[in-house]
């Protein structure tokens, strides 16, 4: 007979999902009501004003798409996308790539701006690209590529596409409370995101905001939009101001009573607050693995404090080790991809996983797992190079 499926408890501080704060647990466990229902309405139009805040935008069509970050980024270039459009899109990791397969399913040309893994988009590459074409429709790129730890210049790329006329398709999964993300001040158009990195929120949910342009560009399109589940015209619909909603689809009521107080949190704490937050507990575990003697991947000037790819020191078994951490400390890495698959750990940082306990706790977990494998570092130094830190904080 098949009993209750009971998770075991788990320290996550790999590439995501990151740890759920009790609270965010305990208000998806409230009652759920009607997805039209006055008080849920009510509650929609403050998940709106609250990812507003989060994305520091005034944009009206800023959402939360019923799906994970992949629909997300679906529903950007789905509605913006038209066939025989030229699309420049950014790749320094996985996520880039993906990008480059929806501009190609939806008609599109992908024009590509390639960069090494774990290096930042060349922005001289990109004005290069734009000037070498007329006729360029939008500037994709991910924002903070998960996939390595790597952090590009938003802003520079954006200012880069407003002077050439084009629109902006910007992946922030991981970046979303994590980092700076200024949404109207650096001229975003179109942006996703997910729920399950820097907001410590259960994946699932997508939010997505589309600037003024972006809008325009959609109900200008010459066709239909080629998903019905993920066409902004008829979402907005159920999703857009006043009292009286369309039904289109069933929301995921109970998932978004975890985002609205996830998004709570975000505001209580303040947005500044928690971005110099992941600053802090990011140098006090970068102190502590560097001690150890642990390399980071991605240059210090592009490094992403809430997602740390580090080198995995010569000799240890990647698998093995992970395993040990998982089974003996219940603390989860991730894995490295492509290329770096066997040759670098992803460490988390993300959200309510920010905290001084989880960087002291892993620190600790990771010594005692590399030292029983035998591995060359340096022991009993990690733990007291990250106090110092944070004695000087």
């Amino acid at each position: 007979m098949i009993r209750s499926f009971n998770p075991p408890v788990r320290t996550l501080m790999g590439p995501g999902p990151s740890d759920v704060s009790p609270r965010v647990l305990a208000a998806m466990a409230r009652p759920t009501i009607g997805h039209l229902d006055p008080q849920f309405i009510q509650m929609m139009d403050e998940v709106k004003t609250l990812l507003k805040y989060a994305f520091q935008t005034d944009n009206e069509l800023t959402m939360p798409v019923s799906a994970p970050g992949s629909a997300g980024m679906e529903a950007c270039f789905v509605n913006l996308v038209e066939p025989g459009d030229k699309v420049i899109v950014c790749q320094n990791g996985v996520f880039g790539g993906r990008m480059k397969e929806n501009v190609e399913r939806f008609g599109g040309q992908a024009i590509m701006v390639m960069d090494d893994w774990g290096k930042p988009v060349d922005v001289e590459k990109v004005r290069a690209a734009l000037a070498q074409h007329d006729d360029i429709k939008a500037v994709a790129f991910v924002h903070a590529e998960t996939s390595t730890g790597v952090r590009s210049d938003a802003q520079a790329i954006c200012q880069l596409a407003r002077d050439y006329g084009c629109l902006t398709i910007v992946d922030t999964v991981t970046s979303l409370g994590g980092i700076e993300l200024k949404l109207d001040e650096w001229g975003i158009d179109a942006v996703y995101s997910g729920t399950q990195k820097c907001l410590s929120c259960p994946p699932g949910i997508s939010p997505v905001s589309f600037s003024e342009r972006a809008v325009e560009t959609v109900q200008k399109r010459s066709g239909t939009v080629p998903s019905w589940f993920l066409d902004k015209k008829l979402v907005m619909g159920y999703w857009g101001g006043g009292a009286k909603r369309a039904y289109h689809h069933t929301a995921p009521v109970n998932s978004l009573y975890a985002l609205h107080e996830a998004l709570v949190m975000l505001q209580e704490e303040g947005l500044e607050n928690a971005w110099t937050r992941h600053q802090l507990h990011h140098q006090a575990l970068r102190a502590g693995l560097e001690a150890m003697g642990i390399s980071f991947l991605v240059d210090e000037a592009y490094r992403l404090p809430q997602l740390n790819s580090v080198m995995i020191p010569d000799g240890v078994d990647d698998a093995a080790l992970r395993s040990a951490l998982l089974n003996d400390y219940s603390l989860e890495i991730g894995a490295g991809l492509g290329d770096f698959a066997g040759k670098v750990w992803r460490i988390g940082l993300m959200g309510s996983a920010c905290s001084k306990r989880n960087v002291m706790f892993c620190l600790a977990a990771l010594e005692n797992a590399l030292h029983a494998q035998g591995a060359s570092i340096n022991t009993g130094v990690a733990g007291a190079a990250a106090e110092a830190v944070y004695r000087n904080s």
